[in-house]
């Protein structure tokens, strides 16, 4: 088993992944540090647990419209209309666990 070192909102993590594949998983976090500093950029500070949840459904909502043929993610202009509609639905659930 294989270790390597990756970046979320600017803490380092060391996960283990199968022998061969670090670069694939470095890349990867390099993708959801991505999607979660677009959603840092438009909402603000907000708490590691929250970023990490509110980029989990961005993501989430996002690999949905790809399975059922909505988005296609080659697209920047529908890429784009996609994250701000999954920010807004993750600003309305991030409000609903506010207040629980």
């Amino acid at each position: 088993m294989a270790e390597t070192i990756v970046t979320f909102n600017n803490k380092q993590y060391h996960l283990a992944c199968r022998n061969g594949e670090e670069e694939r998983l470095r890349n990867l976090a390099a993708f959801v540090d991505a999607k979660a500093d677009q959603l840092k950029s438009q909402m603000g500070a907000i708490t590691d647990s929250r970023l990490m949840l509110m980029t989990a459904i961005l993501l989430a909502d996002e690999l949905d419209d790809v399975k059922h043929g909505s988005l296609e993610l080659d697209s920047p202009a529908v890429f784009e209309k996609t994250l701000e509609q999954a920010v807004k639905k993750v600003e309305t659930l991030a409000r609903t666990l506010e207040g629980v």
